[in-house]
């Protein structure tokens, strides 16, 4: 089972509704690419890839391979359990700006997925803290990412879109590539997300 077909940009737009951390994922012409539901409560992270919000088929299972998620790494599968690959996070590196590596099935690293200016989140969370105009960072301090081939293309961009909290990501593709590289990065992308927003 693979991602294809897909028209850029996609949203990903988070639901205020629920304490879950669920989001839709849309394409260009408002179409569901798929649902993202992190389930709540869990000692290691565990998010369910369905393919729209009404959760009745379930395509990617992605899971923390480790309690503490300093140097943890993500398995991608799909609903029959094959394996896409993983993403992993470079711990010390991390702290002062979001990187990851994106490896594939046979853990070889396909691609490298930064955050593109360090201060944007270094503000964020110095204004954050700060009553009242905290509430508006969401509209000016908005971090952008870049995924990288190993042959230093940049193949794409996600963004913080302006909003009140944080809801909306856009995801743009820059090269084409193969289905199957092009799911691996979209799903970890869509995990990527759900880490960065849980650490503010």
């Amino acid at each position: 089972m693979i991602l294809n077909n897909l028209n850029y940009p996609l949203d990903f737009k988070f639901k205020i509704t629920t304490l879950a951390s669920d989001f839709n994922i849309t394409d260009r012409n408002g179409n569901y690419v798929a649902y993202v539901r992190q389930k709540m409560f869990k000692l290691k992270e565990d998010v369910i890839v369905f393919n729209d919000e009404s959760k009745t088929k379930e395509l990617f299972r992605i899971q923390a391979n480790q309690w503490i998620d300093f140097n943890a790494s993500y398995s991608i599968k799909d609903a029959i359990g094959k394996n896409f690959g993983r993403l992993a996070r470079k711990g010390m590196r991390s702290i002062w700006k979001s990187t990851y590596d994106i490896l594939d099935e046979n853990d070889k690293a396909k691609f490298t997925l930064s955050e593109d200016n360090a201060w944007v989140k270094f503000f964020d969370g110095m204004v954050g803290e700060i009553p009242i105009i905290g509430m508006f960072t969401g509209y000016f301090l908005n971090p952008s990412y870049t995924v990288k081939g190993i042959d230093g293309k940049e193949y794409f961009k996600l963004k913080k879109m302006p909003s009140m909290f944080g809801r909306r990501f856009q995801l743009d593709r820059l090269i084409d590539i193969d289905d199957e590289d092009e799911s691996l990065v979209v799903l970890s992308l869509l995990m990527m997300v759900l880490l960065e927003r849980a650490r503010g």
